[in-house]
């Protein structure tokens, strides 16, 4: 299996978890989910992997959730499957999928366990902050 990050290259978060990966020396699959789209068997796929549910995927800041009414607690699973397959920056990113599983990598660092390879050198985020080190 390769690793795949679903990325929004106007993310800092999601830019700093690719130059992680990178870092590691992997060269991803990158998939700009907003340009893509996202389909309902791919986002319950990646949900279920991730052990995650709609709602814990659901982006809240910087997103029409809260406009859509997505926020309030009954709305349910397939409602929000919906809207994110309508609207793909409701789903937070970045996804990353690697042979060691898949998770919403946030903050940065919540992708070293899915590493294959340790990393070289240290990595820092934009802000010089640093992420990780050998």
């Amino acid at each position: 299996m390769t690793t795949v990050i679903h990325h929004n290259p106007d993310c800092g978060t999601s830019r700093n978890v690719l130059a992680v990966i990178r870092a590691s020396g992997t060269e991803p699959i990158v998939i700009e989910y907003l340009k893509t789209g996202w389909t309902r068997p791919q986002l319950q796929a990646l949900f279920a992997a991730a052990d995650m549910t709609p709602r814990a995927a659901l982006r809240t800041s910087k997103s029409p959730a809260e406009e859509l009414g997505l926020t309030d607690p009954s709305v349910s699973d397939e409602a929000l499957l919906d809207a994110m397959i309508e609207h793909p920056i409701l789903v937070n990113r970045p996804i990353v999928c690697t042979p060691k599983g898949v998770a919403l990598c946030r903050p940065s660092e919540a992708v070293l366990p899915l590493l294959e390879r340790p990393l070289t050198a240290p990595v820092y985020k934009e802000d010089g902050t640093l992420v990780c080190a050998p």
